[in-house]
């Protein structure tokens, strides 16, 4: 055999190999308890995922037991299944155990009548999106797929196709934190319990550092029949199990994040207000704004942020004052972020006697209330008053910069091709802050550029065209104690007790580093 053909074969085992490997990783728990009505397709959602382990190799394993959700059983699975789970279904300490899971970045799938399920428990509600709330007999509809995200649970199916199922309706209108992958034409079938033309019927969405995906499909036994919906609870599990991800920003052009309805983009989580916030009832009076339960998501009732449009442009306004997050729908990897910023003038306790600050959080993960009940564990690009560009590590995570503690000087400060010195939230030997190298802000009230690159656990700190600071081997310790590359992530837009006003929020992928931009800092 030539050794060109040798290396072609060893290339594709190579590959093969690594698709099995990947397989395998893929690790499910399907749990079907129920505690009200029981589905007779059970049974056969069961068969489904017995054929599906057969033909991936994933691990899958099959459970009705509650006493199987303990955080040490659930770290054997990456992805949870629902199958038509109905009715409260947890003790106290399952749902801890659950809540713990998800947080630490796993994946769930529901399928048809997990909405009926822990209605009472809030934080489970928000979780799937909805409530369910009654349904007509099961008969065909027409459902209409959004396929610009390019959803791994629906990319093989048309624009609209017809299925037969039981059409739930929802006490509520589905969560706007949810990104809707299906919706119902009400039209096309026979109900009395749906008054709009269509609602959402299939969603994904990432929430409290889970990856979450519900479709109402999968009432009846032919279901799990139907190859259409086969294959989109396989390309669910596999963006639940990180395998397979949405569509990435473009790298030939900019997406303006900020542009048409802001929620399709973003997120809004409200911290505690702190004791002197005026106008809302049952404010902590002892709150310092940092150690009071918080408002949550998407419950803004002082409008907080607030889009508007000046001269013609659309703005976020952020008064500052609660702290709060505005935080994407998505994550993102590899990417180049470009917006502007300037200061406004209010500013609010507890920081009525501090520069003015904000910040740009990025590769965020976990539960929203991770660091002082209202940001995620992420890498901070600072946005305060003369600090521009500085670095924070909120909460588990890590980084090297190139730096230096000059004589006099209590912080490390960046220095281009300087020694690389390790910055932590998780080693208290290590600083968790360092100085931008240099100060390049305009002045107040003006607008400054900032822009971010992010690219294999590098990232730069940019300041009108400068880099103030480049950080190398972005890591964070995950829920099992070790340290393990960070390179993606939510982004998050902070409200910190100051007005300021952001704009033209951009967002491009990027394959390598911008040149311009290494030549700063080589």
């Amino acid at each position: 055999m030539s050794l060109k053909k040798i290396i072609v074969a060893f290339f594709s085992f190579f590959l093969v190999f690594s698709a099995f490997s990947q397989q395998n990783e893929t690790s499910i728990l399907v749990f079907s308890k129920t505690g009200g009505y029981k589905h007779k397709s059970i049974p056969s959602g069961i068969s489904f995922f017995k054929n599906l382990q057969k033909e991936t190799h994933w691990k899958i394993d099959f459970s009705k037991d509650s006493n199987d959700f303990t955080s040490e059983n659930l770290k054997n699975y990456n992805v949870v299944v629902f199958l038509s789970t109905t009715g409260n279904i947890f003790d106290e300490k399952q749902k801890k155990a659950f809540q713990k899971y998800i947080n630490n970045g796993n994946g769930f799938v529901g399928i048809h009548s997990v909405t009926d399920t822990e209605k009472e428990w809030d934080w489970f509600i928000n979780m799937i999106g909805a409530t369910f709330r009654t349904h007509p007999k099961v008969q065909n509809a027409t459902l209409h797929f959004n396929k610009s995200s390019e959803h791994p649970a629906i990319n093989h199916l048309k624009d609209e196709e017809i299925f037969k199922d039981e059409w739930h309706s929802f006490i509520k209108p589905v969560a706007k934190h949810v990104n809707v992958l299906a919706t119902i034409d009400d039209t096309s079938y026979k109900t009395k319990d749906v008054t709009t033309k269509s609602h959402p019927i299939t969603w994904y969405h990432h929430f409290d550092g889970g990856r979450i995906f519900y479709t109402g499909l999968g009432h009846t036994n032919e279901s799990y029949e139907d190859v259409r919906f086969k294959k989109m609870i396989k390309g669910a599990i596999l963006w639940a199990a990180d395998k397979e991800n949405v569509k990435k920003p473009s790298t030939k052009k900019w997406t303006n994040l900020f542009e048409g309805d802001p929620s399709k983009n973003w997120d809004v989580f409200i911290g505690a207000p702190h004791a002197t916030v005026k106008g809302l009832e049952n404010v902590d009076p002892k709150s310092t704004g940092i150690n009071s339960k918080p408002l949550g998501l998407n419950n803004d009732p002082k409008n907080v942020f607030t889009f508007k449009t000046i001269d013609d442009e659309q703005v976020l306004h952020i008064s500052g004052e609660i702290y709060g997050a505005l935080t994407s729908k998505q994550e993102y990897e590899n990417y180049h972020l470009k917006l502007q910023f300037k200061w406004g003038e209010q500013i609010w306790e507890p920081r009525l006697l501090k520069e003015r600050d904000s910040g740009i959080l990025y590769h965020c993960f976990g539960a929203y209330e991770k660091f002082w009940h209202v940001w995620m564990s992420s890498q901070e690009f600072q946005v305060q008053e003369g600090d521009l560009g500085d670095y924070y590590s909120l909460k588990g995570t890590l980084i090297d910069i190139p730096s230096e503690k000059r004589e006099g000087e209590k912080e490390f400060r960046y220095v281009k091709n300087g020694n690389l010195n390790p910055f932590s939230s998780v080693d208290r030997s290590s600083p968790g802050h360092a100085n931008k190298g240099f100060n390049n802000e305009n002045l107040h009230g003006e607008w400054n550029t900032l822009e971010l690159i992010c690219f294999e656990g590098t990232s730069y700190h940019i300041v009108n065209g400068k880099v103030v600071m480049a950080l190398y081997n972005s890591k964070y310790k995950n829920s099992e104690g070790k340290i393990v590359p960070l390179t993606k992530g939510r982004i998050q837009i902070q409200s910190e007790a100051a007005e300021v006003f952001y704009k033209n929020i951009q967002i491009k992928s990027i394959n390598k580093v911008p040149r311009e931009f290494k030549k700063q800092v080589n």
